[in-house]
């Protein structure tokens, strides 16, 4: 399939996905009883957005058609869309950026020696696919040894939903893994025709029928900062802040560091550090 088709079928399935999620009340609109597929119909969509119903029912088809920003704004607008839902609805629509932003993998010399510095909190530079681009040796304490592992496993979405050393430890990975899923969709919308998201995305797929299911569910998110626990062997219960810190134009390559959140996670990983294991 063409990147043009497959991004207008991802378009349609998008659409579809949120327009269902919203009940006829929220919009305002009078409740005319049972209905036969759930949220809003499309004509309601059209008429909210005061577009043609033929024109978004073509939209939602994946139908080859032209759209502009103001209409994209309005259909926005109708949906109820956050600004990230906003942003991946522009990006799947072809919806031309004026200032593109490309990604570089590359992992410069000073980004290696702050990693080295931050060194007894863990800490790694990925991608946004989620790539383990570096990392230091403290990082390994939370995820496990990655130089054991071959390099495409080196991604934290699949060590997330495959029996690993992170899966294990993340104390709340359940809670996590869905908005995971969110923000590797979001970051996916600027690389769907790409070899290499593609193989990703059909590898977890395959790999793990929950990672399948939230992807159908089409839900979107935005990057941000957040706590983080991890049952470490050797040192037990790990409390962490963790923190983006992009190393060049967002989105892109970032650094991603675990600030103890508290005394005792502090002084276990200095424990770690001098090759203390012992947990009290």
């Amino acid at each position: 399939m063409a990147p043009a088709a497959a991004r207008r079928r991802e378009l349609a399935a998008f659409l579809r996905s949120r327009r269902e999620r919203i009940s006829p009340e929220q919009v305002g609109l009078p409740d005319t009883g049972r209905r036969r597929t759930p949220g809003l119909r499309r004509e309601e969509v059209a008429q909210l957005a005061t577009v043609g119903v033929t024109w978004y029912t073509w939209l939602e088809q994946g139908r080859d058609i032209q759209v502009s920003a103001q209409v994209l704004q309005s259909v926005a607008r109708a949906l109820m869309l956050d600004p990230t839902e906003r942003a991946h609805l522009f990006v799947l629509a072809g919806a031309e950026d004026p200032a593109p932003i490309v990604e570089c993998a590359t992992v410069t010399p000073a980004a290696r020696t702050l990693l080295a510095q931050l060194e007894p909190m863990p800490a790694a530079v990925m991608n946004s696919r989620y790539d383990i681009l570096a990392h230091n040796r403290a990082y390994t304490w939370i995820v496990g040894d990655l130089d054991a592992l071959p390099f495409e496993d080196r991604n934290l979405m699949w060590l997330a939903f495959t029996g690993s050393d992170f899966q294990r430890s993340l104390v709340d990975i359940e809670e996590a893994r869905p908005s995971m899923v969110a923000r590797f969709r979001t970051a996916m919308a600027d690389h769907g025709a790409e070899p290499a998201w593609k193989a990703l995305l059909a590898r977890l797929r395959k790999a793990s029928q929950e990672f399948d299911e939230m992807w159908q569910q089409h839900e979107v998110a935005g990057l941000g900062n957040g706590l983080k626990r991890f049952l470490v062997p050797g040192a037990g219960l790990l409390r962490f802040e963790y923190t983006n810190l992009w190393l060049g134009p967002r989105p892109g390559p970032r650094l991603v560091a675990y600030t103890p959140q508290d005394d005792d996670t502090r002084r276990k990983l200095e424990e770690l550090a001098s090759g203390l294991r012992g947990c009290r």
